[in-house]
């Protein structure tokens, strides 16, 4: 989503996501898991602006605190955007960061792609998409997912996307609990039972409606996350309390959401939550256009 035109002052929103199910698959030699996953942008955004500066990468954060030196996926991208490019430029970035952090929802891998999409605009298409593509797999396996738009089926360490061009409209309530989660700890703890990708190909074969999305709602990552964070278990009791269709943990958490048909229901059952929940609660439905 393209706030403002021009270089200086370029700006532009970076969406989170939500998993509509996640099924990991095995684990290749280099110790990477292997999964099928549904990954929907919805929207809740970061947000970066773009400056012309003399030359090296420059970043500066608002909102959630995140690390603003070179640890920051938006300096790698940058970096990597001008070490493939070849462009002798430099530039300041700000960030202002509404997703949260460390919440199974992509904030840091979604800035990752909007920096290499926006440098990419900026300087005039000097990657094509399969430079961008190879670029953004090196900062995350979630990243390449960013420079797309709309639902996708997303395999391997999920760099192979399949577009899901028939995705229901719906609402969704996220809930972030207070704790932060690192995906890697996840990981490292995942007793991995082999499955097929029966999750994606189910998904892929009609058009679903809110209802039969639900009925494939499936997180290999809940159970080893919600051991040592039970309140993701009652986040998704109070979510279908509340009238969701259903609800999971997205990714490797803790975020964890709730399907509803309309907006106004989706509101509803905020409200409702309010009162019992700790953390951050928010209303989204899918990203459009970005």
């Amino acid at each position: 989503m393209v706030c403002a035109g021009g270089f200086p002052g370029f700006c532009v929103s970076a969406p989170a996501k939500i998993n509509a199910g996640l099924k990991v698959t095995g684990v290749r030699p280099d110790g990477y898991h292997e999964l099928v996953t549904v990954m929907v942008p919805v929207s809740l955004y970061d947000r970066l602006e773009f400056w012309s500066c003399g030359g090296g990468v420059n970043l500066e954060c608002s909102g959630n605190p995140v690390p603003c030196g070179e640890e920051n996926l938006v300096c790698r991208a940058a970096h990597a955007f001008f070490e493939r490019s070849g462009i002798k430029g430099g530039v300041k970035i700000r960030l202002e960061k509404k997703i949260p952090v460390a919440a199974g929802l992509g904030g840091g891998s979604s800035d990752a792609a909007a920096t290499l999409s926006a440098l990419n605009r900026i300087f005039e298409n000097p990657l094509d998409q399969v430079a961008l593509h190879k670029a953004a797999l090196g900062l995350g396996a979630d990243v390449p997912f960013f420079l797309r738009q709309g639902p996708c089926i997303a395999r391997g360490i999920g760099e192979v996307l399949e577009p899901l061009e028939d995705w229901p409209d719906m609402w969704y309530v996220i809930v972030t609990p207070p704790v932060e989660v690192s995906t890697a700890w996840v990981y490292s703890n995942l007793k991995i039972s082999l499955t097929s990708d029966k999750l994606a190909a189910n998904m892929a074969q009609f058009k679903m409606t809110p209802f039969e999305v639900a009925g494939f709602l499936t997180n290999d990552l809940e159970a080893v996350t919600a051991a040592r964070f039970p309140v993701i278990i009652r986040i998704k009791e109070l979510l279908c309390d509340a009238g969701a269709e259903g609800a999971l943990m997205s990714g490797s958490g803790p975020s964890v959401y709730g399907i509803f048909k309309t907006e106004t229901k989706a509101r509803e059952a905020k409200a409702g939550l309010m009162p019992m929940l700790s953390g951050e609660v928010f209303v989204v439905s899918e990203a459009l256009g970005i």
